[in-house]
């Protein structure tokens, strides 16, 4: 169960404002900081911020930010699904755009919301998706700092909503580790903290085989020598399955089975959409037939390098701490 608490704000005029109940999420360490029992509370006064994140247990629906709390950070990821087989080398496949797929509202839990004037764009900066970029504690690599929504360009450059400018993040300017996480893709994080400040913008490559990331294998080598996010959690619950318990092949054929369209319950009928079923991200889910998804998935099991006995069953586990 979630700890939860509420604090009381009275900002120098004679202004009362509601208790609100609040996690920490966003609140960081301007005013000062306090813990007891587990809960560590870390605020600021300053601007108010207006709904920033939102679970079906938790809102926030306002606090206070000090604006010189931000840091500026440059993300860049690829995403091994729309990687694999790419139409122009070193960049990913942007299908679901081309195809008018990705919605104008993001689906992570701040259900940030972009001009669908963004997806117009093409070439090296047009957007593939959507990825959600998280900033942890330097002395706790399981407390979330912040947390917010971003659009991810061909290129691997994480930019914020308008498609082109750096992501700004709520956070004091000191060290961070630093999370990149998709929807069907196996997130990664930094393995150290890493200095991110309010003036200079930092450069946090996911794609360097020399950036390491926490744990073991964390992301999938690519031929070129680079790295990308493992793809095929379909069902998102941190791990890759082509076979065995809460595997991502029955999550593929119930998507296909369950389709509106699919009025003759084949297993062969393709049907195109934004789905989390649509491994390699070309805007089809097919579980059956030519160009499947079923077999993209278990090409990736029976290629990750410690699969040893090249087991259909073995299993590939997100690297991020809870």
């Amino acid at each position: 169960m979630k700890t939860k608490f509420s604090i009381l704000a009275i900002l120098l005029l004679p202004i009362m404002i509601n208790a609100q109940t609040i996690e920490k999420f966003s609140i960081d360490s301007g005013g000062a900081s306090a813990s007891a029992g587990g809960i560590q509370i870390l605020y600021t006064i300053g601007e108010v911020t207006l709904q920033e994140y939102r679970t079906p247990t938790l809102s926030v629906s306002e606090g206070f930010i000090n604006s010189s709390f931000k840091v500026k950070i440059d993300p860049i990821v690829y995403l091994q699904g729309p990687i694999l087989n790419p139409s122009t080398g070193g960049l990913m496949n942007d299908n679901l755009r081309a195809l008018s797929l990705i919605p104008n509202t993001s689906p992570y839990a701040d259900n940030a919301t972009c001009n669908t004037s963004v997806f117009n764009v093409t070439g090296n900066d047009a957007i593939v998706d959507w990825v959600w970029v998280e900033l942890r504690n330097s002395a706790d690599n399981t407390k979330l700092i912040n947390g917010k929504s971003a659009l991810l360009q061909r290129d691997g450059d994480v930019v914020a909503l308008n498609g082109t400018t750096t992501l700004i993040m709520n956070a004091p300017p000191k060290d961070h580790y630093v999370v990149v996480k998709h929807r069907n893709h196996l997130g990664a994080m930094s393995s150290t903290p890493i200095f991110l400040s309010k003036d200079i913008t930092t450069n946090v490559d996911f794609t360097n085989s020399l950036f390491i990331t926490n744990g073991i294998d964390a992301q999938a080598t690519l031929s070129s020598g680079d790295t990308a996010l493992w793809a095929g959690d379909v069902n998102g619950n941190g791990q890759v399955r082509y076979l065995g318990p809460n595997n991502d092949t029955n999550s593929i054929k119930d998507a296909v089975l369950f389709d509106i369209e699919n009025t003759s319950n084949s297993n062969f009928y393709p049907y195109t959409a934004y789905d989390n079923a649509d491994i390699n991200m070309n805007g089809q889910v097919r579980y059956l037939g030519p160009g499947n998804d079923t077999n993209i998935l278990k090409d990736l099991i029976l290629l990750y390098p410690n699969n040893g006995t090249s087991s259909n069953f073995y299993p590939i586990f997100v690297q991020i701490p809870n």
